[in-house]
């Protein structure tokens, strides 16, 4: 249950290169998923993608809904509010990279686009990895409707559905919804405390459809959503010398061993609700100014609020408690021109501006449970005595990015089979961190003292940081049609990941610091062929990566200050293969493969050289397989079986490549039977995800200077029942 299946006298359609062009056609490494494949193999979640898609991993810093995405070994180690990921995001061709902006996606779309590999033409910035580009659906003049309702366990309930109709000759409107709730399924067994992982979330989008003429088309786009969420549980496992690294014993007190709790079972003492709001607008303009002339306008606006807590020890103590706070806003607008001409040369002209504000800090409290003075009460006191115990670090700050840039991308038809394809896209970033300033609190949120910008007197100093960088990015390829239509391509692609500030600057003035852009030279040759038919498709790339300056956040494991370095040199080399198959009418199959290797030529971290370490995230195997299966069909309707699952071996999740932090391979193993009436009107499903219990990682943090090991848990088994009516 994988890709987008072929069918006979019909075709997969795409706009990854923002044209509408087949997907066979595209000399792109993609993995089109159908906005019925997602619903059907209930993929509600980005995360989900990463089981039906080669060479795409998912890891949760932030929790489910705010996920950092890593496509062919390219990933983000920094999981701070400010930060924009080198896989690039976009819903209805808006990029949106700062969590605060990330919408709850996944509902009511047309189709999810996968783009592997560099994008630095038609998408610019932060697309060293790859692409994601989130399509809605787009209201009709048919009025027409459509409810789905689920239960399922962990006492889940859940309902989405949309409603379009004609609002006039020319207007058309659509309303789409979605809604869930579960309880967490991460046994907290303090006394009074809620379970961890719980569900609460909604989102909703209004489009508008407008066609005054048949060459001028308008798109209004307005969405919200709220993700709030008992926050994620943090599996604190006992570091080598145990959690607390024997703090608690020097006054007096004890550690914690995680002492007879099951794998899924959690002791955490702060519990709070996650709370992240989101507003969205935009406007896409389509202008046909003759028969092979396009003019198209993207214009939107984007407000987001994020509040994260944290229990990072996962325990009964007050080891390490955090709060991450932040709201951004930001405007985009994309003008382009493109052309369509028969044969010869076509071309996309375009100009681009965004502009980003975030207003975020972070709060870090150690140990706050102890009283280091002994006289009966936790104060200020008791953190001024060596500034670590019962201490809390914050900071805040105000960040501003501004980026503008103008592109050309051109193709040219040698002849009816051989097709030369170049890019180019200058791109001017400028930003500011400003007002940034972190204070060490004790008890009550006493200040003690001001530690950026380090002022010993003036607890409202602040200090700043800028960076002003261009970048050329950019694409040369050239295609081959055979005589059977199938297409072999070959590219060298440049893409780019803008520079970026430190926002986890805590301790030392010198951590507030500016990463340089990170950048990759991407060589890949490809294939993509149909066969019996079209029965069978069969899509493959091999490429290699020359990657520099990879941005990472070290953190040190004992003194836990946390900078923004790059990592000088490393390359990748991988490989994937899809295919699609119907062998015979009522049976799809689908298979997709991965396979990297990646290496750090020229690294160091925290002290420790990285030559020879393997790429975070990147497993050397991923593989992922799946049937969709009309066990009967008749008068009266269809009933229907499928079963998909993913295999990925080990990986690690930091560029140290810490053996205790690694994630074995591991399968995950999903199912769906259902009931459709003839009419396609009412349907019934009974499904399962990780339906085995398997047990596995999402990501995982050294914090052993605190006595511990930090990681997410992927989700358990849920199974459920789900009814559908179409209206």
């Amino acid at each position: 249950m994988a890709a987008d299946e072929p069918s006979e006298g019909s075709e997969i359609l795409v706009t990854a290169l923002r044209r509408n062009e087949r997907l066979q056609d595209v000399p792109v490494s993609i993995t089109a998923l159908s906005g019925d494949q997602l619903a059907e193999q209930r993929m509600d979640s980005p995360n989900d993608l990463a089981g039906s898609v080669p060479n795409l991993q998912v890891t949760t810093s932030g929790g489910e809904g705010l996920p950092i995405f890593a496509l062919r070994g390219i990933s983000m180690s920094d999981f701070s509010l400010n930060q924009q990921g080198p896989i690039a995001t976009y819903y209805d061709e808006v990029y949106k990279g700062s969590f605060p902006l990330l919408p709850l996606g996944l509902f009511d779309l047309e189709r999810v686009e996968v783009l592997r590999g560099p994008q630095g033409t038609l998408y610019g910035k932060n697309t060293t990895g790859g692409a994601i580009n989130f399509i809605s659906r787009k209201p009709s003049y048919e009025t027409q409707g459509d409810l789905s309702l689920s239960l399922g366990n962990y006492d889940r309930y859940e309902a989405s559905g949309a409603v379009q109709t004609a609002l006039g000759e020319n207007v058309a409107a659509r309303l789409a919804f979605t809604f869930s709730r579960a309880d967490g399924w991460f046994k907290n067994l303090l006394p009074g405390k809620p379970d961890m992982n719980a569900t609460r979330q909604y989102g909703v989008r209004l489009s508008f459809l407008a066609e005054p003429s048949d060459d001028l088309e308008f798109i209004l786009r307005l969405s919200t959503s709220l993700q709030n969420p008992v926050n994620y549980g943090i599996f604190g496992r006992p570091g080598p010398d145990g959690t607390g690294a024997g703090v608690y014993e020097v006054f007096g007190g004890s550690s914690y061993f995680r002492t007879g709790l099951g794998k899924r079972e959690i002791e955490s003492d702060f519990v709070a609700r996650r709370r992240h709001r989101t507003y969205g607008a935009a406007l896409t303009s389509n202008w046909n100014v003759s028969d092979a002339l396009t003019v198209t306008s993207v214009t939107a606006y984007d407000y987001g609020k994020l509040y994260i807590p944290e229990d990072a020890d996962g325990s009964p103590l007050q080891v390490v408690n955090t709060e991450n706070r932040g709201r951004g806003e930001q405007f985009s607008q994309d003008l382009r021109l493109a052309s369509d001409y028969d044969g010869g040369l076509n071309f996309i002209l375009g100009a681009y501006y965004n502009k980003e504000k975030i207003h975020a800090g972070t709060s870090l409290g150690f140990f706050t449970d102890i009283d280091v003075t002994g006289d009966g009460a936790i104060n200020a006191d008791d953190c001024v005595q060596d500034f670590t115990v019962s201490c809390v670090y914050r900071n805040d700050y105000r960040q501003t990015k501004e980026s503008a840039a103008v592109y050309a991308d051109v193709n040219y038809a040698v002849s009816g089979r051989v097709t030369l394809r170049g890019g180019l896209r200058y791109t001017k970033d400028k930003g500011k961190a400003g007002d940034y300033k972190a204070q060490l609190l004790g008890a009550e949120d006493t200040p003690i003292a001001n530690t950026i910008p380090g002022d010993p007197v003036d607890f409202d100093a602040t200090t700043s940081a800028r960076f002003s960088k261009d970048n050329v990015s950019g694409k040369i390829g050239v295609d081959f049609k055979t005589a059977a239509d199938d297409l072999l391509y070959a590219s060298f692609s440049r893409g780019y990941r803008a520079s970026a500030f430190n926002s986890q600057a805590f301790f030392f003035p010198e951590e507030l610091n500016v990463a340089d852009p990170e950048t990759v030279n991407a060589y890949e040759v490809g294939f993509k062929t149909q066969f019996l038919d079209r029965a069978v498709t069969l899509n493959g790339a091999v490429f290699y990566y020359d990657y520099k300056n990879q941005q990472a956040l070290n953190v040190d494991p004992n003194t836990l200050a946390q900078t923004l370095i790059n990592i000088p040199k490393s390359r990748i080399f991988g490989a994937e293969l899809e295919i699609m198959a119907r062998p015979f009418d009522g049976l799809k199959i689908n298979a997709g493969l991965g396979l990297l290797d990646t290496k750090i030529q020229d690294g160091e971290i925290s002290g420790v050289v990285l030559d020879g370490n393997r790429l975070p995230a990147a497993p050397t195997v991923n593989f992922n397989a799946g049937f969709d299966w009309d066990v009967m069909k008749n008068d009266s309707g269809i009933v229907t079986l499928g079963v998909g699952g993913n295999y990925s071996s080990k990986q690690y999740f930091e560029l140290i490549n810490i053996d205790r932090l690694v994630q074995k391979n591991y399968i995950i193993i999903n199912m769906q039977f259902g009931y459709r009436t003839a009419n396609d009107r009412y349907g019934v499903a009974l499904w399962g995800r990780n339906i085995f219990n398997e047990y596995y990682y999402r990501g995982a943090i050294d914090l052993s200077g605190l006595g511990l090991d930090y990681f997410h848990i992927g989700e358990p088994r849920t199974y459920g029942l789900t009814i559908d009516v179409k209206f």
